[in-house]
């Protein structure tokens, strides 16, 4: 699936957040490697920085454990 430019200009009047990052930051998840600790703390960071909202040192720390240990829900519902 192809997003188009309109796609991206929607995203960018929400977000602030322009297609170049976006992308940028798509690469580097499928091109990372997700049981990385280092890759994971460094796509939080740019996640975070992104939308500015902060992470604390704790909340990383979770989010890192439960991706490291497969424990992310695939089912949306499990997640709230």
């Amino acid at each position: 699936m192809e997003l188009g430019d309109s796609f991206f200009k929607k995203v960018e009047k929400k977000t602030k957040v322009s297609k170049d990052t976006i992308l940028s930051l798509a690469n580097k998840l499928q091109q990372g490697n997700m049981k990385d600790e280092a890759t994971l703390r460094e796509i939080i960071h740019s996640l975070s920085g992104m939308t500015g909202k902060p992470v604390s040192k704790e909340r990383e720390d979770k989010i890192v454990k439960t991706i490291i240990n497969d424990q992310v829900p695939t089912n949306v519902e499990k997640m709230f």
